[in-house]
């Protein structure tokens, strides 16, 4: 396992990290036993994995309890991050929102406490405020952010640190390479990326759109016209498909899997502290971490990395998988004035 220094702080991270959203279960990802996901935990511990991700939003608390239930007397060995719900960015919400994950999480201290979402309505300054106040009291270590564009995380950056920022970033989805990772590099700033295998898409599963599950086919590489997409625009799913076929075939002849090549790829890119990936049961876990003990050319990252350039060229560079025309990405209002209420429905 590799091990990285998480922005200008005194932590050290895994690599690779283990998300804990899917533990929850629920309508996005369907049952789950939690046995399983105690034991997925525990494999991650065992295989070097020291950084595990979750949110108060994650099974409203659900997925930050069985964290802690797995970990029991192991807390120490690990670095936990969690995260503050937008709803939730007043000052006197903040700390409430804090003294409950530390309830769940059977911890008095935090090592990485997230901003999940910048408000439009909320003064950033005001959740800073709160956040010191936390890290003073040693009730948090590290502040981070969640879902920052540049402009959000200029704005964020005036009135304290945030060591990392927590974006979706993958193979199919390289949007923040053309404002966000730049400014993050420059700001010291380390990029923490979730869906690195896009929900399933990188780990070949899926040889059509039609076979994706409808709640995961939402982002804007799908058609509006199915369900669960909302973005009003026409999708990209023939490039997509076109682009995972190629890639499919590549990994083929280099006798490396999808999965594999897409974890590998995501660590090797600049300005990426740790790689979540999310895992239910613990052969998923070994199969993500065995992304770690392969020495990846330079060659075929590069070759992959032309594989999906037209398909970054045709998403553009809004951040925001779900939207264009109403991005909740740099959504913070200027000087810090409030801005008309505009509610997050993702966590």
């Amino acid at each position: 396992m590799q091990y990285r220094k998480l922005g200008r702080s005194d932590l050290t991270v895994s690599a690779l990290s283990l998300g804990c959203w899917s533990m929850a279960g629920g309508g996005m990802w369907g049952e789950q036993d939690a046995e399983d996901s105690i034991a997925t935990i525990r494999t991650a511990q065992e295989l070097g994995i020291n950084f595990f991700d979750t949110a108060e939003g994650y099974g409203n608390g659900y997925s930050e309890e069985l964290l802690a239930q797995a970990l029991g007397h192991r807390r120490q060995e690990v670095i936990i991050a969690t995260k503050v719900s937008q709803k939730n960015l007043r000052a006197p919400d903040v700390v409430t929102a804090c003294e409950r994950s530390l309830k769940r999480l059977n911890t008095d201290y935090i090592d990485v406490y997230y901003i999940h979402w910048p408000s439009p309505e909320i003064p950033i300054s005001e959740t800073m405020e709160a956040f010191e106040r936390l890290r003073t009291e040693g009730k948090i270590r590290v502040t981070a952010c969640s879902n920052f564009a540049s402009g959000d995380l200029e704005k964020l950056l005036r009135h304290g640190r945030a060591e990392a920022n927590q974006l979706p970033y993958s193979l199919l989805w390289r949007a923040i390479e053309y404002h966000v990772t730049p400014y993050c590099q420059e700001q010291g700033v380390s990029v923490t990326c979730y869906s690195p295998l896009s929900q399933g898409l990188l780990t070949g599963r899926y040889h059509s759109a039609d076979e994706v599950p409808p709640e995961r086919a939402r982002t804007r590489h799908f058609s509006s016209h199915r369900s669960f997409a909302e973005h009003g625009h026409p999708g990209v799913e023939e490039l997509l498909f076109d682009t995972l076929d190629q890639m499919r075939k590549l990994c083929d002849q280099a006798q490396i899997t999808m999965t594999q090549a897409a974890l590998g790829w995501a660590m090797a890119q600049p300005g990426v502290g740790s790689v979540i990936a999310g895992a239910r049961k613990p052969e998923q876990i070994r199969q993500s971490a065995s992304a770690c003990d392969i020495d990846f050319s330079r060659d075929f990252l590069n070759q992959l990395s032309e594989l999906s350039q037209k398909l970054k060229e045709e998403l553009g560079p809004s951040p925001d998988k779900w939207s264009v025309d109403s991005s909740r990405y740099d959504c913070m209002p200027d000087e810090d004035e409030a801005a008309p209420r505009r509610e997050s429905t993702r966590v």
